[in-house]
C-alpha cells in the first residue's frame, strides 16, 4: 500500500538563495546526511547511501520558477516513489521548504520522511549559517 509523508522548515534566507542549493540535483549528498555521493547524468541522478547502497533516481522536474525538483526512485526496495521539493518564498529574506515523498511500499515512506526532516534541518543550517559543503560548492561554481 502507498503512503505519503511531508516535512517542512522555514530558512531564515530568501527562496532564491535557497533553490540556488535546492536546484542544483549535483549537490544532494552535500546537504542529505546520509548520502555520501550523487552524479548526475542527464536526467539520471544516482545516489550512493553511507551503507554502499546505490540508487538511481529520474529528475522529472527542475523548475526555478515555481522553485520544485521532483524524482522518482526506480526499483530497489521502491515499486513506486515520488519525491517533491518546494522552495517558498515567504518574506524578501525568509521561506518555507517542503520535502514530500509518496512510495509504495508505505513502509518507505515513512523512512524517507524521517531522512527528509534530517535533510531540511542540514539545508537550514548550512543555508542560515553560510558554512558548509553544499555552501562552498556554490561558491566554487560562482567564482
Amino acid at each position: 500500500m502507498r503512503a505519503s509523508q511531508r516535512r517542512q522548515r522555514v530558512i531564515e534566507v530568501s527562496a532564491e538563495r535557497a533553490w540556488e542549493v535546492v536546484g542544483q540535483a549535483a549537490l544532494l549528498h552535500l546537504w542529505f546526511p546520509g548520502i555520501t555521493s550523487c552524479v548526475v547524468e542527464g536526467d539520471t541522478r544516482t545516489i550512493v547511501l553511507g551503507s554502499g547502497v546505490s540508487l538511481s533516481e529520474t529528475i522529472l522536474t527542475n523548475d526555478p520558477l515555481q522553485r520544485r525538483f521532483q524524482y522518482r526512485i526506480s526499483g530497489g526496495l521502491f515499486a513506486e516513489h515520488l519525491g517533491t521539493i518546494d522552495v517558498i518564498a515567504l518574506e524578501e529574506h525568509r521561506c518555507l521548504a517542503v520535502y514530500s515523498s509518496d512510495a509504495d511500499p508505505g513502509v518507505m515512506a515513512i523512512v524517507l520522511g524521517g531522512a527528509t526532516g534530517g535533510a531540511l534541518e542540514e539545508l537550514a543550517r548550512q543555508l542560515e549559517t553560510g558554512v558548509g559543503p553544499a555552501i562552498d560548492a556554490l561558491t566554487t561554481t560562482e567564482t
